[in-house]
């Protein structure tokens, strides 16, 4: 397996490899990530062990640091055909990010069965420059195989869930959380593994008008790995850190129980995160990153909006941002809202995904 660089590539990829195991328990399962990326977090506390490759995305301007890219590129190769050397896998998985380019690469080359997936309705870089490679790609999204080209190798799969994102013991999981007593309410929110300034901002507004002043209310917010100090300096200047109700962390590893207790969701909209607020049946407000590929995350965030699964904020947009407590005042005051929201959003879900991608995997094995 091999998929890298934010969560959104690297939990996927343990989905299948979860999904894998099941159907296989005597399988072996090795990833290969790059040495910097959140992967080296995940992949272990999912139990399953990482070897790692040294390679960079490139830019997406001309520049000198490309150069420097391909030449480290060309040596990730070369290091991942002595990995698949020694592993032997008879099947190697790309979920996107630059860190499974040469691993898929090298075993396409080697005459190994290879396949990807990608999660956004816009193929990666990394899917686009392998697809001719790869024996199958999975995607979430059907009008990504458009983009791609190559429609008699495609399957719609939708988007592989690690276990644990649905609706059941969900009032157990509140209880352990802590919600049955003083808090009623639980808000989450955040921008990725990474984080996002804009998710960043919401929040600190969010406890400045609406946390601090609520007791009722527990809000647990992911600020990223990239602004933890920034984040925490800021709670601090506006004398928010000793609030009780306010828990931060870099980022949120008990996903799946967070999400099924939670009351609200405030985050971005990328194909990862829409999967798991459905099919935890969570009410949200989408906040789609305007840096992206074709606009994707807006997209997927209208589709969950046109079907009453959400309320949208489009940062791009004057004066939407600030309107985000407000939005989140009144979901919390309208159980009804919510739960109208709630069934939107369980009805978007698709969870059989992972197992859909492993059973044809195994199968195309079997016929080798």
């Amino acid at each position: 397996m091999s998929g890298g660089g934010t969560a959104g590539h690297i939990n996927p990829a343990i989905a299948i490899a979860e999904k894998i195991k099941e159907m296989e328990p005597d399988s072996e399962i090795l990833f290969v990530g790059g040495k910097n990326g959140m992967e080296n977090k995940l992949v272990p506390m999912a139990g399953y062990p990482i070897w790692n490759i040294e390679v960079s995305g490139l830019r997406r301007k001309l520049t000198f640091e490309n150069f420097k890219v391909l030449v480290k590129t060309y040596r990730a190769i070369r290091a991942s055909e002595k990995i698949i050397e020694k592993f032997s896998p008879d099947a190697v998985i790309g979920t996107g990010g630059y860190v499974c380019f040469p691993v898929v690469y090298a075993a396409a080359r080697m005459g190994i069965y290879t396949a990807l997936h990608e999660s956004n309705a816009s193929p990666g870089l990394a899917v686009k420059k392998l697809k001719k490679r790869a024996d199958r790609i999975f995607v979430s999204f059907s009008e990504c195989i458009s983009k791609l080209g190559c429609s008699e190798k495609c399957i719609t799969t939708g988007t592989p869930l690690k276990s644990g994102f649905d609706i059941s013991d969900r009032d157990k999981v509140r209880e352990e959380i802590g919600l049955t007593g003083k808090y009623r309410y639980l808000v989450v929110s955040f921008g990725g593994s990474l984080g996002a300034a804009t998710i960043n901002r919401c929040a600190i507004e969010i406890m400045e008008k609406i946390t601090s002043v609520r007791s009722d209310v527990l809000h647990l917010h992911s600020c990223g790995k990239n602004a933890g100090k920034d984040f925490f300096e800021e709670l601090r200047k506006r004398k928010l850190d000793k609030c009780p109700n306010i828990k931060v962390s870099e980022y949120i590893y008990d996903m799946p129980k967070v999400l099924k207790a939670a009351d609200v969701a405030i985050c971005r909209s990328g194909a990862t995160t829409l999967a798991e607020i459905s099919a935890a049946g969570l009410p949200s407000i989408l906040i789609p990153s305007p840096n992206v590929t074709d606009n994707h995350q807006y997209k997927n965030a209208r589709a969950f909006s046109d079907a009453g699964a959400a309320l949208l904020s489009d940062e791009t947009k004057s004066g939407e941002i600030e309107k985000v407590p407000e939005y989140l005042g009144k979901l919390l005051c309208d159980k009804e809202l919510r739960e109208k929201m709630a069934a939107n959003a369980l009805s978007l879900s698709n969870k059989d995904a992972a197992e859909k991608i492993a059973d044809i995997v195994i199968n195309d094995l079997s016929r080798i």
